[in-house]
């Protein structure tokens, strides 16, 4: 039986309400019973033991309030995290390279986007452990996970070989190695509060904790600005190394000090302060856009049938859409509230519409996303990319068909625990997922470098240089091959060359003697008859 059924048929009985709360106590489940208490009361706002409870509980939850931020551990933290950011950002020093060849190696993306956020996220931990429950060995090891995961994508990338997969893994790590790292600071936080009200609470202190981080960036890039401006008008230009320490150091500060405003390291993530303050303005904020982004998607919607093929035949399309339903659901996520005590039953039955309405359209989108993906794949080839982001469609499109039977199914009084426990499974799902595409891809895009060794080496350096698909020709033959794990395969003609969506420009050129040393595969289309020879 769940918290808010007992509630309910205890809701006249105060001697066993004390008992299960005792017992909720005791399975250090108090937060789920306060939840039910709080839903009680606006189902039954007569209730005079409803009543009583609910403020007995608000009583206690505001004794975790108050002046939480350790300064004396915050600021040390931020300040080595900052200077450890500011040595790391020394890119001459610090770079990741790809190529295929000692000699064809180019400098990609500084070692320092891939070690941020698990080293921001290990001084989190410090912060929290510090300041909050000592569990240090739980701490050390997830520290010790998310660094190793970093690690593990520096060594790994270089597996898959070809330089476009390269260039796509590391840029896919730059998104998921945060992901991780907040996954990572969550898990330390929610390991003893397992419930989906805590993981709920978590997922709403993360949007704090992001918002405020973002107001510490805007801040920090006025000052460096003005700081620049100050010293040019002194006729001064600062050094790289001042630079470095402002941007790089200075961004360093921002993980520990955002955590150290919004999160109180004393009480657990339902138990924190989601009445005043930021916690207050981004939930309105949320709630105001949420009709907001009804409209967009009603609209979008409309125009769908009048540019229906737009993202099957545009990536930079495809890809718009996909951030925009990240957007959505952290939408949806900030604007579910974390009880309804504060919220009159007008608002709570028109909120909890508001957010069935935008997760069905939302549901749609992403379906016409996840569509246009798998037909681009299918058309030409499954890639890091296209897999990481199938996997993120089905996630989103898992997640909002749970939440939507859910709220079919839920009273007017378990909704909320409805979406809670959605969100909770989210949850789960997009840490899965994250670890999935770190680990995974090296391996499964991993290429055969016996089979590439055996190829010319001008087709070699194709297949290391050039981004999928190669389109192979030379001057003395008609014939248009694709070059597919080691072998040519012939395409039998220009209807079917563009049917496929390639192009012209994209054909690579070789001498006839090292196209005709490739392996023959089979023809485009099977059926299309034994493939001639350039």
């Amino acid at each position: 039986m769940s918290y808010q059924e007992l509630v309910t048929t205890l809701a006249e009985d105060p001697e066993h309400l004390e008992q299960a709360y005792q017992a909720a106590l005791k399975a250090g489940e108090a937060d789920a019973f306060r939840q039910a208490i709080a839903a009680g009361r606006t189902a039954a706002p007569d209730n005079l033991l409803y009543a009583a409870w609910f403020y007995r509980l608000q009583h206690a939850a505001t004794q975790v309030k108050g002046a939480f931020i350790k300064w004396g551990w915050a600021i040390p933290l931020a300040l080595l995290n900052g200077l450890l950011f500011w040595w790391l950002s020394d890119f001459e020093r610090f770079t990741t390279q790809i190529g295929f060849r000692p000699e064809t190696l180019q400098d990609y993306l500084p070692t320092l986007v891939f070690l941020a956020a698990p080293l921001a996220a290990v001084f989190v931990l410090a912060y929290l452990v510090a300041t909050g429950p000592r569990r240090w060995q739980r701490a050390a090891l997830i520290g010790a996970v998310l660094v190793a995961a970093a690690a593990y994508v520096l060594w790994a990338y270089p597996r898959l070989g070809t330089r476009p997969y390269q260039e796509q893994y590391l840029t896919l790590m730059v998104m998921h190695l945060p992901l991780l790292a907040w996954a990572g600071v969550g898990l330390y936080l929610i390991a003893d509060h397992r419930d989906p009200a805590n993981r709920f609470a978590f997922l709403i202190k993360s949007l704090e904790v992001f918002v405020m981080g973002g107001l510490f960036v805007i801040a920090g890039g006025l000052f460096t600005g003005l700081t620049i401006a100050l010293f040019s008008a002194l006729g001064i230009e600062p050094s790289e190394l001042v630079m470095r320490l402002f941007i790089a150091g200075g961004g360093g500060l921002l993980p520990v000090i955002a955590v150290a405003v919004i999160y109180n390291p004393a009480a657990s993530p339902a138990r924190q302060a989601f009445d005043e303050g930021l916690s207050k303005l981004v939930a309105l904020l949320m709630r105001v856009m949420l009709p907001l982004t009804f409209l967009v998607l009603v609209v979008y919607l409309a125009f769908i049938p009048f540019n229906f093929r737009e993202p099957f035949d545009n990536r930079d399309v495809l890809i718009i859409y996909n951030g925009m339903l990240f957007a959505v659901i952290a939408l949806l996520v900030g604007a579910t509230p974390i009880s309804l005590s504060d919220l009159s039953p007008t608002v709570a039955r028109w909120l909890r519409r508001g957010i069935v309405a935008v997760a069905a359209l939302a549901l749609v989108v992403s379906l016409y996303a996840l569509a246009a993906i798998v037909y681009r794949t299918a058309l030409d080839r499954l890639t890091p990319n296209r897999l990481a982001f199938i996997g993120w469609n089905v996630v989103n499109i898992g997640l909002l068909i749970l939440l939507l039977v859910k709220q079919a199914r839920a009273g007017s009084a378990g909704w909320l625990d409805g979406l809670h426990r959605a969100f909770s499974v989210g949850t789960v799902a997009y840490t899965v997922w994250t670890l999935a595409v770190i680990v995974l891809l090296p391996w499964l895009f991993g290429i055969d470098q016996g089979a590439i060794d055996a190829l010319p080496s001008a087709v070699q350096e194709l297949i290391y240089e050039v981004p999928e698909p190669i389109l192979l020709k030379c001057d003395g033959s008609p014939h248009i091959y694709l070059l597919d794990q080691g072998q040519k395969r012939w395409i039998d003609n220009i209807a079917t060359f563009t049917d496929r969506g390639y192009v012209w420009k994209d054909v690579q050129f070789l001498q006839c003697d090292d196209l005709r040393a490739i392996p023959d595969g089979e023809p485009i289309p099977a059926d299309a008859g034994p493939p001639p020879q350039p």
